[in-house]
């Protein structure tokens, strides 16, 4: 009876971890409360999940994702300005910026993203773009230069205005196009800074409650007005992946992006395909004074992919025929990857040594 016992709780444990399996590899998409919503793996592309994705709605103070990076691209970050006077006093979240103070262009951006200062953002539009309204054009080229139909700014903080617009999907583009950016990466992630004052220092500390809450998460923005609801958008990564997610009037948003990134981490994973200086392959050789040479992978290969994945193939493709000579490091074809008949991913493939004429 003790021995069946035993068998009985073997076979349920099994059992059991069997269904966690299953469960990990078909979880079923959250459901959230926002009104339009993404999750993008900017790991490799894929759209992990959207909800209503494509509507048009105000972004809040998301907008100020795309006021950073153009002030990152086409200011000089390092250098002081003073504050223009046509700055002072814009409604909401402010820096309380003072005429004729000094700051440099940096600090502006520190207190646009993580205090949400509108009047940085009046500041930021001036400083680089001369006037409010080229500035606005910047950001409206930008976003045609980022392939973006269904977005138009008309304000560099993000105030409520009817052709203030964009859509989750082409928020999270901007949000992945900015995050390539090692400085706007740096700042949107920073929890606080002390930023310099007229009378006295500031301490700012980031809106973004992600940063805190939620393991692994470096940004990005949150937003928020009467006429758009709560907005926000967030970035994390873990074990190599990383995620974006996007939701627009979402009356529980915090809770809302821990579910899609929790969703989207279970779908994917990294996965180290081959290492640099691997051989992979004998080439035979013609002409020379050795019959073949070794060939090794060049780059390693890491890849992100669906752990519910079908099985990698690998193919060698060799420029053929080689004749000899063959210097060391020669690029001689590539080894291929393939997952589900789609490249995933490829490296170039070198001699390993040199190989001479044949006498």
């Amino acid at each position: 009876m003790y021995k069946f016992g035993v068998f009985f709780r073997k076979v349920f444990i099994c059992f059991f971890i069997l269904v966690l399996l299953v469960i990990s590899a078909f979880a079923v998409k959250p459901q959230i409360s926002a009104e339009s919503a993404i999750l993008i793996n900017i790991s490799n592309g894929d759209v992990v999940a959207e909800y209503n994705a494509d509507k048009k709605q105000g972004m809040a103070s998301t907008t100020k994702i795309m006021t950073a990076i153009i002030a990152i691209e086409h200011g000089d970050l390092d250098k002081n300005h003073t504050i223009p006077a046509a700055a002072i006093g814009v409604e909401g979240s402010s820096l309380y910026l003072k005429a004729d103070e000094v700051m440099t262009l940096r600090e502006l951006v520190m207190g646009l993203m993580l205090q949400s200062a509108n009047d940085a953002a009046e500041a930021i539009a001036i400083i680089v773009g001369g006037s409010v309204e080229n500035f606005v054009s910047m950001m409206n080229e930008k976003a045609l230069e980022l392939g973006l139909s269904n977005t138009h700014f008309t304000n560099p903080h993000g105030l409520a205005n009817d052709n203030h617009y964009t859509t989750a999907r082409e928020l999270a583009k901007i949000a992945e196009y900015s995050l390539r950016n090692e400085t706007f990466r740096s700042i949107c992630s920073s929890k606080r800074a002390t930023l310099p004052g007229k009378e006295f220092p500031r301490t700012v500390t980031n809106h973004n409650k992600m940063l805190s809450i939620y393991d692994g998460a470096f940004g990005v923005k949150t937003g928020f007005t009467k006429a758009t609801g709560r907005c926000l958008v967030s970035a994390a990564k873990r074990n190599g992946v990383e995620l974006v997610a996007v939701t627009l009037n979402a009356s529980n948003d915090w809770n809302d992006h821990a579910a899609m990134l929790d969703y989207g981490f279970d779908q994917y994973e990294l996965v180290s395909l081959a290492s640099a200086g691997e051989k992979v392959y004998d080439l035979p050789i013609i002409g020379g004074d050795m019959e073949s040479i070794s060939v090794y992978i060049k780059n390693d290969v890491t890849v992100c992919l669906k752990k519910n994945r079908k099985s990698i193939v690998e193919k060698i493709q060799i420029n053929r025929p080689r004749f000899a000579p063959i210097y060391k490091d020669d690029e001689v074809g590539r080894i291929v990857f393939f997952t589900d008949g789609k490249e995933i991913a490829s490296s170039p493939l070198c001699a390993k040594t040199f190989i001479g004429t044949r006498n």
